[in-house]
């Protein structure tokens, strides 16, 4: 029997889910008691209304993401992204930043989705959560490009080092057109 678990964080009207971006705003665009008006009496609906930027909660960073010339989320196949055979490589987020190539050497890892399991999700929607996050190095991601990983995924606020400029795993992950998945959880619950 499959089991199926939500790795997406929940979003909530007014959280702030990535520091620069704005909010999403959820509210209703109608109401029942606005809708009723419009239709014979006793029907009504409410229709939600959700604003926020593509980066809000749990999301994929397709190829377009980094490189103009390459795919949106449209424009990859439901195959990259469903289905996929994983690994999921546990991380002690607390005390391990920078996560290095060793850690996915010795894994049959060649045409899966690679999950990150650091745990750092637990600081989902603290101050915390944005500073000092678990991230993957330089050579963590051209090792990966090398095995031709399908997907790469992460329980953490970014998949590179944000206290610098500079985004190698995006880049090198994006231009191989290696789908990335950022802002997981509930990854204990599939080990």
């Amino acid at each position: 029997m499959n089991h199926f678990v939500d790795l997406s964080h929940p979003i909530e009207d007014g959280l702030i889910t990535y520091q620069g971006l704005p909010a999403p705003h959820i509210c209703d665009f109608w109401t029942r008691e606005g809708s009723a008006v419009h239709y014979e009496a006793g029907t009504s609906f409410q229709i939600g209304k959700i604003e926020m930027v593509g980066n809000s909660g749990t999301y994929i960073d397709a190829p377009f993401h980094r490189y103009e010339e390459g795919a949106d989320v449209a424009g990859l196949d439901l195959s990259q992204l469903a289905n996929l055979p994983a690994e999921i490589v546990q991380v002690n987020g607390e005390d391990v930043k920078a996560i290095d190539a060793e850690y996915f050497m010795g894994l049959e890892i060649r045409g899966k989705a690679v999950l990150i399991h650091t745990d750092w999700a637990q600081h989902w929607g603290t101050k915390a959560y944005f500073t000092n996050h678990p991230f993957l190095r330089e050579d963590a991601a051209a090792y990966l490009v090398e095995q031709k990983v399908a997907l790469v995924g992460i329980d953490s606020y970014n998949i590179d080092d944000t206290r610098g400029n500079r985004r190698p795993a995006h880049s090198l992950l994006l231009q191989a057109g290696i789908p990335i998945v950022e802002h997981l959880c509930q990854m204990g619950e599939i080990l």
